[in-house]
């Protein structure tokens, strides 16, 4: 089993970030600085704390989440059975394609040779099987798309060692 990296070091005001821009964010011509006033800090303290959790992998990304199929694209969850020897090449591979939205190594059990699992976000239907034959010319390995067959909503709360933000 893999070691877990260092706890981040976090202030109350990281937290209090971290727990107030989890579900929602404020849709208005300056949405940075209305969002640092709820906080009580300055616009150019919330960006450079944002960035600084960003730099410090606290955060992997920072952004809106849209459902892309009402905009006319489409995403799949995908699998890759991958050879130990090969790992680091398949998922440099892997990661260079901008479709792919994040991959992540999951240990494959007797029920599954699946150990690389990533989501494929294409602006069009038809570009999921586009970046399916480009993923598997890349790596020589068969791209196993899972498409979703329903649709569920899962509010997820982050922690912080077991605490929670809010």
């Amino acid at each position: 089993m893999r070691e877990r990296p260092p706890a981040a070091e976090l202030d109350a005001v990281d937290r209090r970030i971290v727990d107030a821009l989890q579900g929602g964010f404020p849709v208005c011509e300056r949405p940075y600085a209305a969002a640092a006033e709820s906080l009580g800090i300055a616009e150019e303290e919330l960006l450079a704390r944002l960035q600084s959790l960003l730099d410090r992998k606290v955060l992997t990304r920072f952004g809106p989440m849209f459902q892309i199929e009402r905009m006319g694209g489409a995403f799949v969850l995908a699998a890759l059975a991958v050879p130990e020897a090969d790992w680091a090449r398949v998922n440099d591979a892997v990661n260079a394609f901008p479709e792919v939205a994040h991959n992540y190594r999951r240990e494959s059990d007797l029920n599954t040779p699946f150990n690389m699992w990533f989501v494929l976000a294409t602006e069009t239907r038809e570009g999921i099987a586009e970046a399916v034959r480009k993923i598997e010319a890349a790596t020589g390995l068969v791209v196993h798309p899972f498409p979703k067959l329903k649709e569920y909503f899962v509010e997820m709360k982050l922690a912080v060692r077991g605490e929670a933000l809010s």
